[in-house]
């Protein structure tokens, strides 16, 4: 293998070079066969993704348009005659309790022709106008089942395995670190990308709605919002000098992708090592789901690994060529890491001890050798998450087996994540009751 194949940017390295890092050994040792190799054109398409933005929504942005509020209105205003197939969609979506009128003067206050008539826009039209023809909206409702089970899980994993072992690759922390969020902003950044996983697991169990990812829900509109706000970030950056030689375009196909992965793949393999029950259907619903939510976010299909072993097989391959430098990620763990501390006060102990929980969950998930990169504290016992393993596992059996159990454990699960979303209720109007 070449090292041209692979070093087309700066912010790549040899393939060997992280061989020892702990992650990567797990990865191959428990969950790629034992005759993987790194795929050749697999790098290619890696480097060509490096490159790549999001040319659709790019030229939009380009022209100072702002996509994402007018094709919300336009594409329910146009599908409004066919109400009946979105009447379950839940009513405090702010997008479907407007009226007919409502969405029509908003059509007419923000939608221009040379807008409505632009083929990019139109493009946007026809891919979130329905679902596609590969979507499977029953597996994708058993992958948003699974996904949703267990909310507090569900934060540990989003924000001490996906974030955390995220802010050690550069190339990902770099757009965050220049655009000032997570440092500055971290709580509300964070509950907003809470906010995203949760809208795009919302099933019809918990909202009436249809199908998982029904058109205009909240899961659709968050999609939408999330695809304009890289869109914005990405020309913003590339204004201000952003070295596309070294890193590639920023927030590029490549990274989404990885990022794709963060929240479908790395949770799914959370939650199984924290003791719950994911069965194989569950596992490919919540990749299936995923894959949906990261089409419409602007990934293209082709560069979407379609099956578990696939998707390790891309994951050890981008981490294994990623430039490492924990200092560019330090500031961003440290702000994630002390929040609990910055809402329940410095001096107070349970703010600490979260902090030290956080941090074991990193260590334990992710690797030692990451999260001493990252200045994340050790705990004597760190190992003791664990415990959560044989009561996850013993909870899902009895859900499996008894009727009553299942229905007091979801009733459980319900305030527990109506609890964990006070920071949403005070200040998203989609959560708020």
């Amino acid at each position: 293998m070449s090292n041209s194949m692979i070093r087309k940017h700066g912010r790549t390295t040899e393939i060997t070079q992280h061989a020892e890092l702990q992650v990567l050994k797990r990865i191959r040792k428990f969950l790629l066969p034992k005759d993987f190799t790194v795929s050749s054109a697999l790098l290619e398409e890696m480097a060509e993704g490096y490159d790549i933005g999001d040319p659709v929504v790019d030229r939009l942005l380009a022209n100072n348009q702002k996509f994402a509020k007018p094709l919300q209105a336009y594409i329910l205003q146009k599908t409004s005659n066919t109400a009946s197939s979105q009447s379950g969609v839940r009513s405090n979506n702010p997008l479907n309790t407007e009226s007919n009128s409502n969405l029509d003067l908003e059509i007419n206050l923000s939608l221009k022709k040379d807008l409505t008539d632009n083929p990019d826009f139109q493009q946007l039209v026809t891919q979130l106008s329905t679902h596609p023809d590969w979507f499977d909206a029953d597996l994708a409702e058993i992958g948003a089942v699974a996904y949703r089970r267990y909310p507090l899980m569900l934060i540990w994993l989003l924000r001490n395995v996906a974030l955390m072992a995220g802010y050690s690759i550069p190339a990902l922390s770099l757009p965050l670190i220049q655009t000032g969020a997570l440092v500055h902003e971290a709580l509300p950044r964070l509950m907003r990308t809470y906010s995203y996983i949760l809208a795009v697991s919302e099933h019809p169990g918990l909202n009436d709605a249809p199908t998982v990812l029904a058109i205009g829900s909240e899961g659709w509109r968050q999609s939408i919002n999330v695809r304009q706000i890289h869109a914005i970030v990405r020309q913003k950056l590339i204004e201000e000098g952003w070295d596309s030689d070294y890193w590639g375009t920023p927030i590029n196909q490549t990274d989404m992708v990885a990022t794709h992965l963060q929240f479908s793949l790395l949770i799914m393999r959370g939650l199984r090592i924290l003791g719950a029950r994911i069965s194989a259907e569950e596992a490919k619903g919540i990749l299936h789901l995923w894959h949906l939510a990261s089409w419409w976010m602007g990934i293209d299909l082709k560069r979407l690994p379609q099956n578990e072993t696939d998707c390790w097989a891309w994951l050890y391959t981008y981490l294994a060529t990623q430039h490492l430098d924990f200092e560019v990620g330090k500031p961003l763990a440290d702000a994630l890491h002390r929040l609990p501390s910055q809402i329940m006060g410095e001096d107070n102990r349970k703010g600490r001890f979260v902090e030290l929980v956080n941090a074991s969950v990193t260590r334990t998930l992710v690797g030692d050798d990451i999260s001493d990169g990252l200045g994340l504290p050790k705990s004597r016992l760190r190992h003791g998450v664990l415990v959560s393993v044989p009561i996850l596992f013993g909870l899902d059996t009895l859900r499996r087996h008894n009727t009553k159990a299942a229905i007091k454990l979801e009733d459980f699960r319900a305030k527990r994540q109506n609890n964990m979303n006070w920071w949403l209720r005070k200040n998203d109007s989609y959560y708020s009751e």
